[in-house]
C-alpha cells in the first residue's frame, strides 16, 4: 500500500508539471538546433543553395520537425532576424533614448550603440536577409520593414528636438537620410572587415560624425 501510494505521488500533478517543462525546454533547444544550423549553412553556402533537407540533415532532425518548428526556410530566415534585432537590445535602446531626452548628442550616440551591436552580433543574418529578399519577395519585404522600422525610430527622436538644434537646412526627411548613409550594414563590414577597425572605433567615428553632420 505505501509502495503504491509512493508511486502514485511521483507520478502526480507535479510530476506531469516537470516533464511539460522537459518538453518545452526540448522543443525550445531544437528550435535553437536548427536555427543555428541554418545560419551556418545560409553563410556558408548561400540561401539560395540550402534546402529545408538540409538544415535538418545539420542540425540532427527530420526534415518534418524543421517544418513544425518554422513552417519553412523563409519563416526561419523571419526568426533568424527577430532574434538579431533582440540580440541588439532594444530596451537598452529605449533606456538610454529616455535618458538623454535633453541631449541630442546623447541620443544620436545611443542609436549608433545600437546599430553597432546590431551589426556585431548580427550582420551576418542582416546581409542573409537582404541577399534573399533579391529573389524571395516575402523576405525582400522582412528587410524593407525592418529599415522602415529604424527610420521611423530616428524620425521620432529627430522630431523630438526643439528648433536650432539640426544645422541650418537640415529637415527630419534629410536627416534620417544623412544617419542611413553613415549607419549601415555596409559601412560596417567595409570598416571592420576591410579596413581593421574594431567595433568601438567604428562606434566612436559614427558617435562624432553624426553629431558634426546632423547638429548645429
Amino acid at each position: 500500500m505505501n509502495v503504491a501510494k509512493g508511486r502514485s505521488m511521483t507520478e502526480g500533478p507535479g510530476r506531469r508539471r516537470y516533464d511539460s517543462l522537459r518538453r518545452t525546454a526540448q522543443a525550445q533547444q531544437t528550435r535553437a538546433d536548427i536555427a543555428r544550423a541554418a545560419l551556418r549553412l545560409f553563410v556558408t553556402h548561400g540561401w539560395g543553395a540550402t534546402t529545408v533537407r538540409d538544415v535538418a540533415r545539420e542540425a540532427g532532425v527530420s526534415v518534418p520537425t524543421v517544418y513544425a518548428a518554422y513552417g519553412n526556410k523563409s519563416g526561419l530566415t523571419r526568426a533568424l532576424a527577430d532574434a538579431a534585432d533582440l540580440s541588439a537590445g532594444v530596451p537598452q535602446l529605449v533606456a538610454e533614448l529616455e535618458a538623454a531626452t535633453t541631449d541630442p548628442a546623447g541620443q544620436l550616440a545611443a542609436m549608433a550603440g545600437y546599430d553597432r551591436r546590431l551589426y556585431e552580433r548580427a550582420g551576418e543574418v542582416i546581409t542573409l536577409v537582404r541577399e534573399a529578399g533579391r529573389s524571395e519577395p516575402e523576405l525582400a519585404t522582412l528587410y524593407h520593414d525592418s529599415r522602415l522600422r529604424g527610420d521611423r525610430t530616428r524620425v521620432q527622436v529627430f522630431s523630438s528636438w526643439p528648433p536650432g538644434v539640426l544645422r541650418p537646412g537640415l529637415d527630419v526627411p534629410s536627416a534620417v537620410d544623412v544617419y542611413a548613409a553613415l549607419c549601415n550594414i555596409d559601412v560596417y563590414t567595409v570598416l571592420t572587415g576591410e579596413r581593421g577597425w574594431s567595433p568601438d572605433r567604428v562606434e566612436r567615428w559614427w558617435c562624432a560624425a553624426l553629431a558634426r553632420e546632423l547638429l548645429n
